[in-house]
């Protein structure tokens, strides 16, 4: 069903935006692998995915606050493919962020990647997605709906990403559907997280254990090739943790 369709994946390089990338592809689809600074890995995982399937991987690297750069990414894929069929905003700056401590800086950075990139790129890729009836799933937070304590503007801006795609879902129906995805407990922050502040975040979760970057690809799957009639939506892939934040 999906087998020569192209998808545009942002942060594509590692973590959840590469499994997302492999189940896609393994589903038959062409992948644009989008990264910024994480050259090596995205090469290696275009390897990866090219040794499977021959010509149906696309690297391309951009900074997607340079919004001036949205529509040759857009192109990039159309040209390569001819068409665009989904777009999965994956792309996310995640750091602390405590009241008192806030700068203009962190704004920027929080509220461009994880809101401001979306937007405008989802606005870029409007017209080629119209063209196949695609559409658009962004990577949100279950900290969208409950805010983390001292993630203030990241909290802000993973809000402000669930509006948009209701937004969108309305604004751009009925040819594209626009739906989110919420992780919980997936993949630990970098350097962030000790090990009691994890089991406590797992104590509070239904399913008591962490999930996998394959659950949330699997809920993208879902959201792209099985649910033609879902549109405007946020799904948690949180093991119950929402019952209980």
């Amino acid at each position: 069903m999906l087998a020569g369709q192209a998808a545009l994946i942002t942060g594509a390089s590692r973590r959840i935006g590469a499994q997302i990338a492999r189940c896609l592809h393994d589903a038959g689809m062409n992948i644009c692998l989008h990264y910024h600074t994480s050259e090596k890995q995205a090469l290696e995982l275009a390897c990866e995915l090219e040794k499977q399937r021959p010509d149906s991987v696309q690297p391309v690297a951009a900074d997607l606050l340079d919004t001036a750069r949205l529509d040759d990414i857009i192109k990039t894929v159309t040209e390569r493919w001819g068409r665009l069929d989904l777009l999965v905003n994956n792309a996310s700056a995640f750091y602390p962020t405590p009241v008192g401590k806030i700068t203009t800086a962190d704004w920027d950075q929080l509220m461009g990647s994880n809101l401001r990139a979306p937007l405008f790129l989802s606005q870029a890729a409007a017209p080629a997605l119209k063209e196949t009836q695609g559409s658009i799933i962004n990577m949100i937070d279950i900290h969208a709906e409950r805010p983390m304590r001292a993630h203030v503007v990241y909290s802000i801006a993973k809000s402000g990403l669930l509006a948009m795609t209701k937004s969108l879902a309305r604004e751009l129906g009925p040819e594209i559907r626009v739906n989110g995805v919420a992780p919980g407990a997936i993949l630990w922050p970098e350097n962030e997280t000790s090990e009691s502040a994890q089991q406590e975040i797992l104590d509070r979760t239904a399913l008591k254990r962490v999930g996998s970057p394959a659950d949330i690809a699997a809920a993208v799957l879902f959201l792209t090739r099985d649910a033609p009639y879902i549109t405007g939506h946020m799904l948690p892939v949180d093991g119950g943790r929402l019952l209980n934040i």
